[in-house]
């Protein structure tokens, strides 16, 4: 397999056999995955479970290995060591140490990756408040957490490396719909900054907002690949939208589209999402120069 430089993930028949205690196969966790993520975009795999998310993920972190095929990271072999430097990885449950507090955590493993103090001191509080814990938050233990601010210091605790490549496994979980889209703010801002994003989630909708192509698995085979705009598009139905349009032009436009003999014409309001509404109505019932967001 020729590596290309403009890839970020590059799989070739990737396939993980699980075996019993007498060597036969058991059970068929990925099979035959061939997969490209581009330099710099943001990239969905999605599946239910059992459909062989988790077992990529291992597989491109070099946690296990295929039983054939290959994977190749930033232009690497996956599980290289060089090249796990320049990997930022959330799992589903980030298991930290629960004594130290949120400011400790970061500067722990940023001595692991032999950061110097000097750009640990700068980078620390930059991660904490990206990540949106507060002066209050970051100095209390991480086992008086509750699950959305440790998801918020795991985060924080994948990109304390600066990496290239991050892979953020059901990033949303836990969080309430204010952290939801800071999350997806964040993961938006990563793109902007270069850096590649795989995400895996449960929540679709969170999926189709941030991501720009997707692919689907399903029994641990590929299903579906392609831009999440042209996979979710209805080829069949036209939209037109407008704006302050009056009841009687509306009824202009139904009876133009009734002489053309265009049957089931539906003229109404386009709607928000939820989440959108929920915002909103958060935003506008925040005091000025208060944060929305609270420290537990």
């Amino acid at each position: 397999m020729v590596a290309s430089q403009s890839e970020a993930i590059e799989t070739q028949n990737l396939t993980k056999v699980y075996k019993d205690f007498w060597g036969r196969d058991k059970v068929r966790a990925l099979d035959d995955l061939t997969m490209t993520v581009h330099r710099g975009e943001v990239f969905g795999l999605l599946g239910p479970n059992g459909s062989g998310k988790s077992t990529t993920i291992k597989l491109l972190l070099g946690l296990i290995f295929p039983t054939t095929g290959s994977a190749r990271i930033l232009g690497e072999k996956a599980g290289s060591t060089t090249i796990n430097e320049r990997i930022g990885f959330l799992p589903e449950e980030s298991y930290l140490y629960r004594f130290l507090n949120g400011e400790e955590t970061l500067r722990f493993y940023g001595q692991l990756f032999k950061i110097p103090r000097r750009e640990l001191n700068r980078r620390v509080p930059a991660l904490l408040d990206t990540v949106g814990l507060d002066a209050k938050a970051r100095k209390r233990k991480l086992r008086e957490y509750s699950k959305g601010m440790a998801r918020r210091i795991g985060l924080a605790q994948a990109l304390i490396n600066d990496p290239d490549l991050v892979l953020l496994d059901e990033p949303t979980t836990g969080l309430d719909p204010i952290g939801t889209r800071e999350m997806k703010d964040l993961i938006k801002s990563l793109k902007e900054q270069g850096k590649t994003v795989l995400l895996c989630s449960h929540l679709l909708a969170d999926v189709q907002d941030v991501c720009d192509r997707i692919t689907i698995l399903f029994r641990g085979r590929e299903q579906i690949v392609g831009p999440v705009r042209d996979l979710l598009q209805v080829r069949d139905v036209t939209q037109i939208q407008t704006r302050t349009m009056t009841p009687a032009q509306l009824q202009e436009v139904q009876a133009f589209l009734i002489k053309q003999g265009v049957k089931d014409a539906l003229v109404t309001h386009p709607t928000t999402t939820l989440e959108d509404l929920f915002m909103r109505i958060v935003k506008e019932s925040t005091p000025a120069g208060q944060s929305s967001v609270g420290s537990a």
